[in-house]
């Protein structure tokens, strides 16, 4: 008998044996069920604790790899949830906490960013900032708190966690004020995922286009890689009576602006959108003074996989070709910001069931890709990662402003669904 027939005869004969015992014990699903009605139950309880913990976080804001009252509090946190492990001072200001259930299993990520951004808050709320031109207009406050509640929900759940499930709290996805590596970066220069090695990272974004309570998800592809530029093109200064002395910058400038939008309309796939913008330009010291250069800023977004070093190379040959016919020269600064996030497959579909779970069938939904970007996607270059976004909006109560506007708010009714839905998607994980 070959080995595989032996080990077939094996199974065989332990399923016969063992069947009575599984008849009497409970079932895999029934055990996930039954661990799903306990999340639901502390999402509940720890709801209104919850609250009050992004509204501190909303009050206190702190941007890019300056979040040391925010990873303080959370480090406090998870040292007071008993955690296995907790380090700081990750990637600058991260925290990492690692939780092991009394079960063996796999190890699992859950991220949550921290920074806010340099924007005025607006809304006259009880938990307004109090940091001048400082507020949580993206909703990492909310990322922060709902990680905080799946935290305590396992720590409370550990003897039967199957498991480890790791939690990064993030600095400075909004990338360094002062210019340098965005956070997720600066963690895995620090942390590569390794000590433990998680083998799926998961996250979630507030989504102010979809209402509190619902859900929305996309299965590979689903926000677009980005970079930003700026382009100086230097001409020659002169007096704007006598033109022909100099080398005007300006109107080459206006031919780059318009020549740069044949990039994504005529240079990329159609299939895999990509979006060029140009965001500030500015030059010139007089009305009369024909200016030595001009100075334009921009992004690209894009979701073909190699789209950011093709808009790259098509805009550097594009403007060399308009500079050098107009007896000007350019200085191009051109950097990558962040990949495009890729959802794996497999994981969205596996983590399906548990979304169902959290909120119903038919609160989930599966719109197209999104042209914004998120430094999650560094992680999903290392290891199967799914990013999801959960709905926050309210009309009735006026709660309606999208990301990085002055008015961005939340339902805080979206916390308590955060927190099932991401506590939801890791115990199926780990209950594969």
């Amino acid at each position: 008998m070959n080995s595989r027939l032996k080990l077939a005869s094996v199974l065989c004969v332990t399923a016969a044996v063992s069947a009575p015992v599984v008849a009497r014990t409970q079932t895999p699903a029934a055990g996930l069920s039954a661990l799903r009605t306990r999340v639901e139950a502390l999402a509940t309880e720890l709801h209104p604790s919850i609250i009050e913990i992004r509204r501190d976080i909303h009050r206190n804001p702190e941007l890019g790899f300056r979040e040391k009252r925010t990873s303080a509090l959370v480090a406090e946190k998870l040292r007071a949830l008993k955690f296995d492990e907790v380090k700081t001072g990750v990637g600058v200001t991260g925290v990492v906490g690692t939780l092991k259930g009394g079960k063996p299993g796999p190890v699992v990520a859950i991220r949550a960013d921290m920074d806010a951004l340099p924007i005025q808050e607006v809304n006259d709320v009880p938990y307004k900032s109090t940091v001048p031109n400082v507020k949580h207009a993206c909703g990492h406050d909310s990322h922060t708190a709902i990680a905080l509640g799946v935290a305590e929900i396992f720590s409370r759940m550990r003897a039967d966690l199957p498991g480890t499930v790791v939690f990064l709290f993030q600095p400075a996805e909004e990338g360094d004020p002062d210019g340098g590596k965005t956070g997720a970066v600066r963690v895995l220069e620090d942390w590569p995922l390794t000590n433990p090695t998680p083998t799926a990272i998961f996250g979630l974004h507030t989504q102010p286009a979809l209402r509190a309570g619902q859900i929305a998800y996309h299965s590979g592809p689903a926000m677009a890689s980005s970079a930003r530029f700026t382009l100086k093109i230097i001409g020659k200064s002169t007096h704007g009576a006598m033109p022909h002395t100099g080398v005007d910058p300006l109107p080459i400038a206006a031919q780059v602006v318009q020549a740069i939008q044949t990039i994504p309309a005529r240079m990329i796939d159609a299939q895999a959108p990509t979006v060029f913008t140009v965001g500030t330009i500015s030059g010139g010291t007089r009305f009369n003074v024909i200016a030595d250069s001009v100075t334009m800023t921009g992004t690209v977004r894009s979701l073909a996989e190699t789209g950011i070093e093709t808009v790259k190379a098509k805009l550097t040959q594009l403007v060399q070709g308009i500079t050098a016919a107009s007896g000007a020269t350019f200085d191009l600064n051109f950097v990558a910001a962040s990949p495009l996030v890729f959802n794996n497959p497999a994981l969205v579909a596996a983590s399906l069931p548990a979304l169902e779970a959290a909120v119903g069938k038919a609160n989930l939904s599966s719109p197209l890709a999104q042209m914004v970007s998120e430094d999650f996607a560094f992680y999903q270059q290392k290891i199967p990662g799914f990013f999801f976004f959960l709905g926050v909006s309210n009309p009735e109560k006026g709660i309606t402003a999208m990301w990085h506007t002055e008015n961005f708010d939340i339902d805080e009714e979206a916390l308590r669904v955060g927190m099932k839905a991401m506590a939801g998607v890791v115990l199926q994980y780990l209950n594969r």
